[in-house]
């Protein structure tokens, strides 16, 4: 299996190379101009995540998250480090990203706060960002129904999460 594993990739990247040169490609140039773009997407997406991650480590750093969020969370009794995550969850995958890794450094990975926040960043979506790109992409402008079953959904992926670890891993 592990021979497999070894051979796999350059496998593929030999395959890639044999296509290519039946299609009369020149792969090392195409592979240059790739690189050269992705180089450049990099960069462009580079200080966006960097500006997102530093403004949540600094709002959660802060303590106003325990503040503004302890109310909620001891009326659903989950901890409050989940509430920014599951509300960040459908607007920014990248910053929700962030506060789960927050949660898993700072808490056991098999405690209830952890185990909680995974479920959710798995069962929920990236809402704005999927109706913004992919319905921007073709051009549809009236968005209000499907961004509020989008939420709604988001919403319900929460609730049910809360309950099935609860209910599942027994706390």
């Amino acid at each position: 299996m592990t021979l497999l594993s070894n051979l796999l990739l350059p496998l593929i990247v030999l395959i890639i190379i044999v296509y290519a040169i039946y299609k009369k490609v020149n792969v090392y140039d195409a592979f240059i101009e790739g690189a050269k773009e992705s180089t450049t997407t990099a960069l462009n997406l580079f200080f966006p995540i960097l500006a997102m991650v530093l403004g949540i480590n600094i709002f959660i750093k802060s303590g106003i998250i325990e503040y503004v969020f302890s109310f909620v969370a001891q009326i659903i009794k989950i901890p409050t480090s989940i509430l920014p995550m599951a509300i960040m969850r459908p607007i920014s995958g990248s910053s929700s990203l962030a506060i789960l890794n927050n949660i898993l450094s700072t808490n056991n990975p098999d405690s209830f706060t952890s185990i909680l926040a995974s479920i959710i960043q798995g069962s929920t979506d990236t809402t704005l960002y999927i109706i913004t790109i992919y319905f921007g992409s073709i051009g549809i402008k009236k968005i209000r129904h499907a961004l509020w079953i989008g939420l709604l959904t988001d919403l319900i992926s929460i609730i049910l999460s809360i309950i099935v670890v609860k209910l599942w891993f027994n706390f």
